[in-house]
């Protein structure tokens, strides 16, 4: 039996959200993404590309790019809330299905041709997406998610492409080896140093040259690039770690509010660790500093998600790491080594009175909201609540307003 991998991709998703919103953005140039100086582009319309801008393009550039383009500094929350909207619409649709980032997912339908037809049904889930939604989606069917994926990006936009059984490698072969998923900017240049340009080059190249040269990466692009790598579906992802970063909008060494914003994110996250029914054992923080230097630290403690615990030895670790006079740009805090369970009582440390308080506190975030109730050392630290449970099986959603 054939297999048949449907990849489906919500098309400019930040953008087509805004313009449901805001019917007067329809067809002007767009950019979804932070607003200030360090902003960064979350999303860009169709319309600005042709300038040359791109996401993950710093704001600033992107301005100067298309001068007439709107702005937009994003909502995560509607964002979510439409993403939601299409993961219920294909939840309900398919038996197995992945949700690979907020805007991107793959569906088995491997079996469907005896009853109905992979691509008929692939082309009515996506018009159902598109009329319940008003969302454009578009999505590519293969025989498996590499190919799937790429097909998608060929079809776009708001479109669809089928690849048939045996001719993956004949539809990737014109294609630049750019499109191959792994390929990044570092690799790229590797591979165009070689001389290597399109994907049909790496076809007639023996595996062990592209090992020689790439490592465990150049076997993996391989076979991609033959249409044989078949990574399978992920229904459920297990967060491994839960992390949280800001960029300041401007370089600071105002060691009261590095240290306001460093207790905020500790707070939080370990309120998260809570939600989900989750302890950490390692705990890391983060600094970059103006000459965009990073440096880190990280500790073991014993499991926990209590904050008296985690909050002080944080602080710790800030002030162990940050030794130099010079400007902050970026703050970060990280807890690893996750695992399931509650916070386990200390019979000498722990009192009644304090547990009462966790379990109060957190019932009033969980049901009016993250920052609904804070301590008096982190007020001031804005926006570092988060939209959704990390540990509900999906991935991480890319925050639009927040600077990366």
């Amino acid at each position: 039996m054939n297999k048949n991998i449907l990849h489906l991709d919500l098309d400019t998703f930040f953008v087509s959200c805004e313009r449901l919103i805001d019917s007067r953005l329809q067809k002007r140039p767009l950019l979804v993404g932070g607003t200030g100086d360090r902003g960064v582009v979350a999303a860009c319309s169709y319309e600005t590309r042709r300038f040359g801008v791109h996401s993950g393009m710093p704001m600033r550039l992107a301005k100067r790019l298309c001068p007439e383009a709107v702005i937009i500094r994003g909502n995560s929350s509607i964002y979510t809330k439409y993403s939601h909207q299409v993961t219920e619409i294909i939840k309900e649709k398919v038996p197995i299905f992945e949700k690979a980032s907020v805007d991107e997912f793959y569906a088995d339908l491997t079996g469907m041709d005896k009853f109905f037809g992979s691509y008929k049904y692939a082309s009515e889930l996506r018009t159902t997406i598109i009329k319940e939604t008003g969302l454009p989606i578009s999505f590519g069917l293969s025989g498996n998610k590499i190919v799937s994926k790429v097909a998608t990006g060929e079809a776009k936009p708001n479109n669809q492409l089928r690849i048939d059984p045996g001719f993956e490698k004949s539809f990737l072969a014109p294609l630049s080896i750019r499109k191959i998923p792994s390929v990044g900017d570092k690799t790229y240049q590797i591979l165009r140093n070689l001389g290597i340009d399109k994907v049909s080059v790496v076809q007639q190249m023996p595996i062990e040259m592209m090992t020689s040269v790439l490592g465990v990466n150049g076997t993996t692009i391989w076979k991609r690039a033959n249409g044989l790598d078949n990574p399978p579906l992920i229904p459920f992802h297990e967060r491994k770690s839960i992390s949280t970063e800001r960029t300041f909008t401007k370089d600071t060494i105002d060691m009261v509010k590095l240290r306001t914003t460093i207790f905020a994110m500790a707070e939080n996250l370990a309120f998260q660790l809570r939600r989900g029914d989750k302890l950490a054992s390692c705990i890391s923080v983060k600094i970059r500093y103006s000459d965009f230097n990073t440096y880190s630290k990280q500790l073991k403690i014993p499991y926990t998600s209590a904050d008296h615990v985690i909050i002080p030895k944080v602080l710790e670790l800030f002030d162990k790491l940050y030794e130099r006079r010079l400007l902050i740009r970026l703050v970060g805090v990280k807890f690893t080594d996750l695992v399931s369970g509650n916070y386990q009582i200390n019979l000498f440390d722990d009192t009644e009175e304090m547990l009462s308080l966790y379990h109060a506190m957190d019932t009033i975030r969980s049901r009016y909201g993250e920052l609904s109730i804070q301590k008096a050392s982190s007020m001031g630290a804005k926006t570092i609540g988060r939209f959704q449970n990390p540990f509900n099986g999906e991935p991480p959603i890319l925050l639009a307003h927040r600077k990366q």
